[in-house]
């Protein structure tokens, strides 16, 4: 359990991020120059922060029409910095250089590349994910009409720099990011118990409702709506698209349900991901099913084999998915794994080990030592008790890479959660 809070107060969360902010840059030149990027720009545009700021400059509001942050790979004389923002505050300038405000930024971009002469100049653009796509139409044009069209030629993306960027923890995040895996835990084991669910009586939403105004009280937020699933003896088919169909808010939680939350919080430039279960007790009964606790076994199982035997760093996501599948297949489990990156956002940058994509026709993601992972999967178990009807089990656990394969924050479900 925590003894202090997971974040703290918004003075001493700024100084600490600027913290690691500092730590970032320190690495970007290297990042910068295995990826062929010259120059890297980002611009953020007025009510419409792009999302790479919160990672490249100072955690503060940008209110300017448009705010320039530009990278240089200035040979001997290292990576330069400058921020273009129109005016200068002393957040800006302890890390960037700020040049006169009364210069127009088109020309201050200008000169820049015409001092250093890029031969790359890496944008958002091109990228598959909104993260490494995020530059307007609009800021393009600027670029173009700041740079010419010899700069334009030189344009390329910085999708594969935002995604190194952005998927390399910091030894400083460690801590703070399994308290906030604990504090997901704990919020999710209380909306999975009798404080918050009254067999007969609480509704889907009720239970959501809870969670939203937890994360009010926690003083964090979330990147996404919580969501509930519910499986109980005689359902039809409650799949859609090969997943659990999400539960309608009307549903009321009945004695013998099988209930599963995926929630996730969200601070300190940080998020997690997070799904578990819980089995409401009939009248009489002190545990779930054994044939439930064994579907249970099924979904430990394809972890252990995902993350303890398939995966090590420097393999690519692709051979850990199909190495995992492959056991899979020999134990006779049905298995869907659909884990992804975590850290700067929720569905993160970085390597996904997920059966959409082992097939798509891309250059091999490799799995990067440090970086966080929601391991993400289910499998789906005749239960006996249910008269042979398939139950999925499905389980999400925020987990870091070390050299022996993925290990969790905090420990895995064990057992379902019981409601009495």
């Amino acid at each position: 359990a925590l003894t202090t809070p997971p974040v703290p107060p918004p003075s001493q969360e700024r100084a600490l991020r600027e913290t690691w902010l500092k730590e970032r840059h320190g690495l970007l030149l290297d990042m910068m120059r295995r990826h062929g990027v010259a120059m890297w720009v980002v611009v953020n545009e007025e009510f419409h922060d792009d999302p790479l700021t919160a990672w490249v400059a100072p955690p503060m509001p940008y209110a300017g029409n448009r705010d320039v942050f530009v990278f240089v790979d200035a040979g001997d004389a290292g990576l330069q910095k400058v921020a273009l923002t129109g005016y200068a505050t002393e957040a800006v300038t302890r890390f960037f250089e700020s040049p006169s405000v009364e210069r127009k930024q088109a020309e201050a971009l200008a000169d820049l590349d015409a001092r250093y002469h890029p031969r790359t100049i890496a944008l958002a653009m091109d990228g598959r994910r909104g993260v490494t796509r995020s530059l307007t139409h609009d800021t393009y044009k600027w670029l173009v009409e700041a740079l010419g069209p010899t700069a334009e030629a030189r344009f390329v993306s910085a999708a594969p720099l935002i995604e190194e960027y952005l998927d390399t923890r910091l030894p400083g995040e460690f801590t703070h990011y399994r308290d906030l895996v604990v504090l997901t835990e704990s919020l999710v084991k209380r909306a999975l118990s009798n404080e918050v669910v009254v067999p007969g009586k609480t509704t889907v939403g009720d239970v959501r409702r809870w969670l939203y105004d937890a994360l009010f009280e926690a003083r964090v937020g979330t990147w996404f709506q919580p969501d509930l699933r519910v499986q109980r003896q005689g359902m039809k088919d409650g799949f859609s698209r090969g997943f659990l169909a999400v539960a309608d808010e009307a549903v009321v939680i009945q004695r013998g349900d099988l209930l599963h939350v995926d929630f996730g919080v969200s601070a300190l430039g940080l998020s997690t991901d997070w799904q578990k279960m819980a089995y409401v007790l009939k009248d009489g009964e002190q545990d779930a099913p054994e044939g439930l606790k064994r579907a249970l076994e099924n979904t430990r199982t394809l972890q252990d084999a995902l993350m303890l035997r398939a995966s090590r760093p420097g393999r690519s996501s692709a051979d850990v998915y199909d190495a995992t599948m492959a056991e899979m297949k020999e134990r006779g489990i049905e298995a869907k794994v659909y884990s992804h990156p975590l850290g700067a956002q929720g569905h993160a940058l970085g390597a996904s080990i997920d059966f959409r994509a082992a097939t798509r026709s891309e250059a091999p993601r490799l799995l990067r030592k440090g970086s966080y992972l929601a391991v993400e999967l289910n499998t789906v178990t005749p239960v006996p008790e249910w008269g042979g009807q398939k139950v999925a089990v499905m389980q999400e656990d925020p987990a870091y890479l070390t050299d022996e394969g993925w290990r969790f924050f905090v420990p895995r479900q064990d057992a379902f959660y019981l409601i009495h």
